[in-house]
């Protein structure tokens, strides 16, 4: 939800660049600059630094594909980092993977020989017991 809010709240400022400097002024071109320059500054600004904080504290939302062949086992935040963890059985590793904000500078920690309790064949994913 508050992501919604400030991509209207950039969209209300765009607007009313545009028909300030725009309409009312008749200078397009510094209007249509000066909108194009708050857009990417607005984009740039959400992906790499606002998007996970608003997801941890404002309840915004995102989302991460597991890769093929691994199963999630868990996921946990440190300061306004996500960290998955994942399971690949073919490799029998455990990876933590870390979504920090943009991409950028995110660690990676492999665990070999993992062996991680998992649920028997044939049973429940759910925790329930089977019938």
């Amino acid at each position: 939800m508050i992501s919604y809010l400030y991509w209207l709240l950039v969209a209300t400022l765009v607007f009313a660049l545009l028909f300030g400097f725009g309409v009312r002024l008749g200078k397009w071109k510094p209007a249509l600059l000066i909108a194009v320059i708050l857009v990417a500054a607005s984009t740039l600004l959400y992906y790499f630094y606002l998007e996970q904080m608003f997801v941890k504290r404002w309840g915004g939302s995102m989302s991460i594909s597991i890769p093929a062949g691994q199963m999630h086992m868990g996921a946990t935040w440190k300061d306004d980092n996500l960290w998955i963890q994942n399971y690949d059985p073919q490799r029998n590793i455990c990876i933590f993977s870390e979504y920090a904000r943009g991409n950028l500078l995110e660690g990676r920690v492999i665990l070999r020989d993992c062996n991680p309790l998992m649920p028997a064949q044939g049973a429940p994913a759910t925790g329930q017991s089977a019938p």
